[in-house]
């Protein structure tokens, strides 16, 4: 029986792939990872597929992330295997996606998050709109951006991304723009426009067409605060200065990273100093693996997903509940190596 959380199409030049979960707001799972990898192998070695489009279904967004929920009932039981397989194989897409040798438009219309944030950010052609929030809501859950998140929100301007990866907020379209998770920006009324000349004309010529100036990003006026009080290495220090700015944004940021997941926190703070610093998604993303590993151990993890997810009563208790308990051999031990179970990811020889 052919599958239907992903629907593959073909109009004229174009290969689209729709993420088709709606009702999960296109949450993925390993069956559409597989679905997405084997789409795009196919479609390398056809000369009459010139561009891919990925799309969401429904009205809410392009994707909540990966099915977090699965995970959890997988960490439950204890195996934790499951989960090693589904990120293993969504890590690898990510990187395809980054290296596809044809365009790829990734439509980030709506509800951008994690998981669709890897499907979607490693594109060439990265389209948000009006309606786009874009975001790595990790923390919240007890868990660390991976997806190659810290990748990209390391090499944001300034500190954005950490400001970002912290407090797990959304940006709009025009945000995403400026901190390089995207490049285009259309009006969500132009979509169905856009993705008839994609099966005509170039991956470049039909955004062009369809694109227009983005508003000026509001996140990138708050950079005379931000980049002060995200750049020390320290996460306490960092709600320190947050506190000491005196400015509602600032006020807000404080409170919500204070809300969030202590370990998770502190290291996710250390993960987006170690990406800004290898060379490659693929090194990011050999990163990210072995964090998310050590994090199915976390009693974070599991109660984060039971409060934000399963249960849903919004109030996680954090183990340790303050970032100054949170010891730095827990951070460290996030880091390291996995041995014979490394993803061991390289980026192609130039």
């Amino acid at each position: 029986m052919e599958n239907k959380d992903v629907l593959v199409q073909r109009t004229g030049r174009l290969g689209h792939l729709v993420l088709n979960r709606p009702q999960a707001m296109n949450a993925l799972n390993a069956t559409m990872i597989t679905i997405v990898a084997d789409a795009l192998d196919e479609w390398e070695a056809d000369d009459a597929v010139e561009s891919v489009l990925i799309s969401g279904a429904g009205e809410r967004g392009l994707c909540a992330g990966g099915d977090v929920v699965s995970i959890y009932h997988d960490a439950l039981s204890g195996g934790g295997h499951a989960s090693e397989a589904f990120w293993r194989a969504e890590y690898h897409l990510n990187a395809r996606i980054k290296r596809y040798p044809k365009p790829i438009v990734a439509l980030m219309d709506g509800v951008v998050l994690g998981g669709g944030v890897g499907i979607s950010a490693h594109a060439s052609h990265r389209v948000v709109t009006e309606r786009s929030r874009v975001g790595m809501p990790e923390t919240g859950i007890g868990f660390v951006p991976d997806v190659g998140g810290t990748h990209l929100l390391s090499r944001a301007p300034g500190q954005l991304g950490t400001h970002a990866a912290l407090t797990g907020t959304m940006v709009s379209g025009a945000d995403a723009i400026a901190m390089g998770l995207a490049d285009h920006y259309i009006a969500s009324e132009a979509v169905p426009g856009l993705v008839a000349e994609l099966s005509e004309r170039t991956a470049g010529a039909a955004v062009a067409r369809w694109g227009q100036v983005a508003p000026e990003s509001g996140l990138m006026q708050q950079r005379w605060w931000i980049d002060e009080a995200y750049a020390p290495d320290c996460a306490e220090t960092i709600l320190e200065r947050l506190v000491r700015v005196g400015d509602p944004g600032a006020e807000a940021a404080a409170k919500t990273i204070a809300g969030r997941s202590p370990t998770a926190v502190s290291v996710t703070l250390a993960a987006l100093r170690r990406a800004r610093t290898l060379p490659s998604l693929e090194e990011g993303l050999n990163q990210d693996l072995r964090v998310s590993l050590r994090s199915l151990r976390w009693p974070d993890f599991l109660e984060g997903i039971r409060a934000q997810l399963v249960d849903k009563d919004r109030n996680p208790a954090w183990s340790p509940a303050t970032l100054a308990e949170v010891s730095a051999e827990v951070v460290a031990a996030a880091f390291a190596g996995l041995g014979e179970r490394e993803l061991a990811l390289s980026a192609p020889q130039k």
